[in-house]
């Protein structure tokens, strides 16, 4: 079984990465990384766009009445093997 990280701790990694060299810029008198409040709004809101979408795409959904009724069917099954 292979274990990894998951997405939360790869996301608090990064800004505290951010945020350590942000702090080292400061510390040597250099210029802090240009990071705009426009740019994180963009960045953030690409990123919830692509959750969505995955989660979006990686469910089920089903909107012909066939494939309603063949999720009816499988959950019928599943419960079955219970």
């Amino acid at each position: 079984m292979k274990y990894r990280p998951t997405i939360s701790t790869i996301t608090r990694t990064f800004f505290m990465y951010i945020a350590l060299i942000n702090q080292a810029l400061a510390i040597f008198g250099k210029d802090s990384l240009p990071i705009e409040e426009d740019t994180v709004y963009q960045l953030l809101s690409l990123l919830a766009t692509i959750i969505t979408s995955l989660i979006v795409w990686w469910k089920n959904n089903s909107f012909t009445k066939s494939a309603l009724q063949a999720d009816l069917y499988l959950k019928e099954l599943k419960n079955a093997d219970r």
